[in-house]
């Protein structure tokens, strides 16, 4: 399913089944009550979508193991976005439930999968990290748990999704996602009926981040390929531009062109540089096409030609990753290449890259951002010119300065090795 058939779905049979399900608790509750405030013994942590969220994740899983043991936690996921979590090494595969959703005969037999080895492991804690999304608050409460966490609307104008928690969160547009990760763990552990949860200073929360583990074998297999596609490439600093032509949410992209421009500058302020273009592989022919554009053999296209870890392992090798708000600004965390990210429609108040040598553009346009939780981020916008807005002459400065904080100079305008640099 795509994305916008997956919003599709949550909406029109999502909306009425949380209804149902709401009125159902609450004529049930009123004969057989069984939700009561209990310590949590085994959690399930929701989130579907979105691998770049999962990576923010670490944290809150971290945290969870801590408390209750490494054998108590578990996690329920898309099959497509499982990789991003597999970076993390956090939970082995037994305690990570899967789900395809490539067709909703595929989904439906694996929630369904799922469903039975969460009753037969008694799981009484979920916490669902998916915001105002319907589906994930059903099969929260389809999962018999006692203890059931998500955010909540209250008395604002949201989304509806029934009253299918016990632990009810209010959500907070001023907090970082990873820390209101952590908040809505934080909140199974609350005592319920002191609504709105969760009464705690945001300053005591130290979120970690996760470590991406390289194996040497498979650093030298990915040096190989990238001396195969070009010789000299360790020879001068490397730089990542993740165009992303096909992004899920397409109101996030910045220009093709603007990038090509971008790619020549670095080129000419840094002759021994080789830029990487990066993406999917349902990318590769887009992104074939503007490497193309470039006519240089100091530019390489690997979109599609890597595995999703040997992606992770590229950003170990290179210097610096440009990219718009999307997952790869959060894989970057994962590793200490410095990194650049351009947003637009989304606000880094709550989705920036974390991390040493991270850094981000926003126009703050007073239209951004038009994308958020309680829109399920789908926006009215067909005129990205909070993306428009993003000069290349901005991008360009903040990578000459993240690339001086990597001791790596530019060529001085004037310097004749400048003005002679061929371009072939």
């Amino acid at each position: 399913m795509t994305f916008n058939q997956i919003r599709l779905v949550d909406k029109y049979v999502g909306l009425p089944l949380c209804f149902i399900f709401s009125l159902w608790r609450k004529l049930v509750g009123r004969w057989f009550p069984r939700e009561k405030n209990a310590t949590p013994k085994k959690l399930l942590f929701i989130k579907l979508i979105e691998q770049g969220s999962n990576i923010i994740t670490y944290d809150a899983i971290q945290t969870a193991k801590e408390r209750l043991g490494d054998q108590n936690v578990y996690f329920w996921i898309f099959e497509e976005n499982k990789p991003a979590l597999d970076l993390l090494n956090v939970l082995p595969q037994s305690q990570i439930f899967s789900v395809r959703n490539s067709n909703l005969f595929y989904f439906a037999m694996d929630i369904l999968n799922s469903l039975r080895k969460i009753w037969s492991l008694k799981i009484d804690c979920v916490v669902d990290l998916e915001f105002f999304a319907r589906a994930p608050a059903l099969l929260t409460y389809l999962t018999g748990a006692a203890i059931r966490v998500g955010c909540h609307r209250y008395t604002s104008e949201g989304p509806y999704r029934g009253d299918l928690m016990t632990h009810r969160v209010q959500y907070n547009f001023y907090m970082h996602t990873s820390k209101f990760f952590r908040l809505l763990l934080e909140a199974a552990f609350q005592n319920p009926s002191d609504t709105p949860l969760v009464k705690e200073n945001l300053e005591k929360i130290n979120i970690r981040l996760g470590k991406f583990d390289c194996h040497a074998d498979e650093e030298m297999r990915l040096r190989r390929i990238l001396e195969t596609e070009r010789k000299d490439i360790f020879k001068g600093p490397i730089v990542l531009l993740n165009a992303n032509a096909s992004d899920m949410i397409p109101i996030r992209k910045w220009e093709s062109k603007k990038y090509l421009e971008l790619g020549r500058r670095i080129m000419e302020a840094y002759p021994n540089s080789t830029i990487v273009l990066t993406g999917a592989p349902s990318e590769r022919t887009l992104i074939d096409g503007l490497c193309h554009e470039f006519n240089s053999n100091r530019v390489i296209s690997m979109a599609g030609k890597t595995s999703f870890r040997e992606l992770i392992i590229l950003y170990t090798l290179a210097d610096l990753l440009v990219t718009n708000d999307s997952g790869p600004s959060h894989f970057s965390s994962l590793t200490d290449i410095h990194t650049i990210t351009l947003f637009g429609p989304e606000t880094p108040q709550l989705y920036a890259p974390l991390g040493q040598g991270k850094k981000f553009i926003w126009s703050q346009l007073a239209c951004s951002p038009c994308v958020n939780v309680f829109n399920h981020r789908f926006t009215p916008c067909t005129n990205n010119r909070c993306m428009q807005s993003i000069k290349v002459d901005q991008v360009f400065a903040m990578v000459q300065e993240s690339m001086a904080e990597r001791g790596i100079q530019a060529v001085s305008e004037n310097s004749d090795s400048q003005r002679s640099l061929q371009f072939s």
